[in-house]
């Protein structure tokens, strides 16, 4: 896992901070949000590439092990290991083609970080590619909400933000009228 796009520009001190953890054909769905969570919200973004979240489950748990087996040395963490122990306050969201997917790492991520899993997890729908995104709340505008309603969890942003993201971004309109 790597850092794979910074926020944008120097964000004003204090402004909100958020990571989002994407791999695959996330990536680009990741970098919208990113964009829309800067222009419209004033939140400033990283993006992280999680290469495979397996093999980051399989690192978290080879840590755990030699933790286990090694009480008095110094612990191993492996998100922070994989350069995303930086994640801290500002909390994660993973986005994957399953939720499941990113769950895979959810108990490794700091807990002083919010963590929410996005994925198309489920069968029955089908549609257009930018219809299926927003009917599993994987596309740009959904990952914005998403990261918004963590920060205002948290009481990093107005707890009015998540409600104005809906309606800015059709979120809470049927797939068909939303994209129209």
């Amino acid at each position: 896992m790597y850092k794979y796009a910074p926020a944008a520009g120097s964000p004003p001190a204090g402004a909100p901070r958020a990571q989002v953890l994407a791999s695959g054909v996330a990536m680009p769905w990741a970098l919208s949000a990113q964009r829309l969570l800067a222009e419209d919200w004033g939140v400033a973004a990283d993006v992280w590439s999680v290469t495979s979240w397996t093999e980051l489950r399989r690192d978290a748990l080879a840590c755990e092990s030699r933790n286990l087996l090694n009480p008095g040395a110094a612990s191993a963490d492996a998100v922070r290991d994989h350069d995303a122990g930086r994640l801290g306050r500002a909390g994660g969201r993973g986005v994957g083609l399953d939720a499941a997917v990113p769950d895979q790492i959810s108990r490794w991520v700091p807990s002083s970080s919010a963590y929410t899993s996005l994925g198309t997890d489920g069968f029955g729908f089908s549609d257009t590619r930018a219809a299926t995104r927003r009917f599993f709340h994987v596309d740009a505008e959904s990952i914005t909400l998403a990261v918004l309603a963590e920060l205002a969890r948290s009481g990093a942003v107005d707890a009015s933000l998540p409600a104005q993201a809906i309606a800015k971004y059709k979120l809470d309109l049927p797939v068909s009228e939303a994209l129209g």
